[in-house]
């Protein structure tokens, strides 16, 4: 097979990882903030060994000492912790396992007092938003910042036409609301749930802290981008003002450093398994999963509360080869709950899949033609080094991890 184009900064060679299914063209969390589709990437390290960051974090997980680790968890938070029934901590989520999980752990368990943020779903889904509430009426105070409606549906229609990524504006805005809030509040401690190294982020970046994290601040306004965009021509060709856009943008770094907001994973202290905290939220939260398979993969419970999150995760597939089945198969290969030959045949036999369950309604959503979406926008990001055309005439995806493929 001769040498064929890679989009965005992708490797050329695919390779996926001896333990998981997961491939090496999987982006660093950190390129979901990234606003041009050819930009360099950064994208999940493989070892001499052939194996990723991810499952090499897996290991390194059963080696810690979480009771100690649990020691540090408590003297951080005795050292914020409020005596006179103000907030102590703030936990930013949706009322899926993790968030809940995190809020009823901190309140519950160690005697915080949190209040929860919520940047909702672009579209809730009706179980999504029964999460939500039975989240809350578990015993929390709540913020839902519903942003401005009319440029959530533009940036997200930029974002899908620029970037291919319905989520990129949405993710911006679900991560920047936490440490905005707790400034607001005078909350100097911010709980995520899980570490991103869990996942394929560089095991480097594996730290109690993220306040260095450069997507929670802002230096210079001109090199924002929002939907694939520059803040200065979505105020020239849109006509969108400052104030519209700034619920989506992070503190400027001199706020965020007045503010003395501490970020931190919870997932650094707590050993965190999805399974065994869905199975917690279920029991004291009252969580449900989806009442049917989600599209794309096997699971019910993961990622259920945006109709949209379906078709972030078939772009995915399209933009890197890799779908929801194999995000999860991965996830479930290293915690030993799936065999990598099993984590084969599921990723076979549902990545890939189109979501059609919500589609229609999405495009009537974004004022957007379905045929182009399907046809035009989707051909338009498939990279070539991973996608070709059969003797059929149907698209191909090159390489796949049960060692098939198209033939050239």
């Amino acid at each position: 097979m001769g040498k064929k184009e890679t989009y965005y900064g992708l490797p050329e060679e695919v390779k996926f990882c001896k333990r998981c299914v997961m491939s090496n063209q999987r982006p660093a969390s950190a390129v979901e903030f990234k606003h041009t589709i050819d930009s360099k990437k950064t994208t999940m390290n493989f070892d001499e060994e052939g194996i990723c960051d991810a499952c090499r974090m897996a290991e390194q997980k059963e080696k810690i000492d979480w009771e100690k680790r649990e020691e540090e968890l408590l003297k951080l938070l005795d050292k914020h912790r409020s005596n006179d029934g103000s907030y102590d901590c703030l936990v930013p989520g949706s009322g899926g396992k993790d968030s809940a999980y995190q809020a009823h752990v901190l309140k519950y368990k160690y005697g915080m007092n949190p209040l929860t943020v919520t940047w909702p779903p672009i579209l809730y889904t009706d179980y999504g938003y029964q999460n939500w509430k039975n989240w809350l009426d578990s015993g929390f105070d709540n913020i839902s910042f519903y942003r401005n409606g009319k440029i959530m549906k533009l940036l997200t229609k930029l974002s899908i036409e620029n970037l291919f990524h319905p989520f990129q504006t949405f993710i911006l805005g679900q991560k920047n609301i936490g440490p905005k809030i707790a400034a607001k509040y005078g909350i100097n401690l911010v709980f995520y749930g899980e570490n991103e190294a869990e996942y394929g982020n560089p095991i480097a970046d594996n730290a109690t802290s993220l306040r260095d994290k450069s997507y929670y601040t802002f230096k210079n306004i001109d090199e924002l981008y929002l939907g694939g965009v520059s803040v200065k021509e979505l105020k020239e060709k849109y006509d969108v003002q400052m104030q519209d856009i700034m619920s989506f943008l992070p503190m400027p770094v001199e706020e965020m450093e007045q503010a003395k907001v501490d970020v931190r994973y919870l997932g650094y202290y707590l050993k965190w398994t999805p399974q065994e905290v869905y199975y917690y939220a279920v029991e004291n939260t009252g969580f449900k999963a989806r009442p049917f398979r989600t599209q794309g993969t096997y699971s019910k419970y993961n990622s259920i509360d945006d109709k949209i999150d379906d078709l972030h995760y078939y772009t995915t597939f399209i933009k890197f080869g890799i779908g929801r089945a194999t995000y999860d198969a991965s996830q479930e290969i290293r915690n030993r709950h799936l065999t990598r030959e099993e984590g084969e045949a599921l990723v076979k036999r549902f990545d890939g899949e189109f979501p059609d369950r919500y589609f229609e309604e999405i495009m009537d959503y974004l004022d957007m033609d379905p045929e182009y979406f399907k046809n035009k926008l989707t051909d338009k990001f498939r990279s070539p080094h991973l996608w070709g055309k059969d003797k059929n005439d149907e698209w191909k995806l090159r390489h796949n991890v049960w060692n098939g493929g198209l033939e050239d």
